[in-house]
């Protein structure tokens, strides 16, 4: 499974609304205590690939999730993050999909959704892009829109054009909303990658 956090990189842009995809893929590298990432040139993108299951539920750990052997042995992921600027991240997406051989059923897209207000979020399968260009040039490099997406909501309470907020900054109110959603976004990553997409589409769209 692929997941694909979506921003832009560099420093300019950390904790704009924008790039709330990129650094929740970011926080699921330290949740899950995965590799460092690394950058691939061939396939424009920071890189960690390892397992969700095996450093948090160890064998004969007495869980209910640790009595799995599907869960005990690990499923394997790669979080990805395109180093291309965001109307350009099929260029990442498209190379290291073909490369892992990876269908896009298994591709999970990780990205803000001006639609949505601050604290929501929705997980979706095979929708229209809504405009958004980051999730357009992905459609384009893949061929297809079936795909997933964890849309994380970046929107206010005030009716504003996604274009004029999507580079702003989030205020320390809006980031204890930012710190909320994305744990619930790390849970359902691994709910995802342990027992399925359509597990996880319940309570994380509620």
């Amino acid at each position: 499974m692929l997941f694909v956090g979506l921003g832009n990189p560099g420093e300019p842009y950390k904790n704009t609304r924008h790039n709330i995809g990129r650094e929740i893929a970011e926080a699921a590298r330290k949740e899950y205590k995965l590799p460092d990432f690394r950058f691939e040139k061939k396939w424009k993108a920071l890189v960690s690939e390892g397992k969700i299951g095996e450093s948090r539920h160890e064998v004969g750990t007495p869980t209910s999730l640790s009595k799995s052997k599907k869960v005990a042995s690990g499923e394997k992921i790669a979080l990805v993050l395109p180093e291309t600027f965001m109307n350009k991240s099929g260029n990442a997406v498209g190379p290291i999909t073909r490369f892992f051989k990876t269908k896009p059923k298994n591709i999970f897209i990780i990205h803000d959704d001006a639609d949505l207000p601050l604290g929501r979020a929705k997980l979706s399968f095979g929708k229209n892009s809504a405009g958004h260009k980051g999730v357009e040039s992905v459609m384009r490099a893949l061929k297809t829109k079936e795909f997933w997406r964890l849309r994380v909501g970046i929107g206010g309470k005030r009716n504003i054009p996604a274009e004029k907020i999507v580079l702003r900054k989030l205020s320390a109110d809006e980031q204890k909303e930012a710190k909320k959603i994305t744990r619930q976004t790390l849970e359902t990553i691994e709910i995802i990658a342990k027992e399925g997409p359509e597990c996880a589409m319940n309570s994380y769209n509620t």
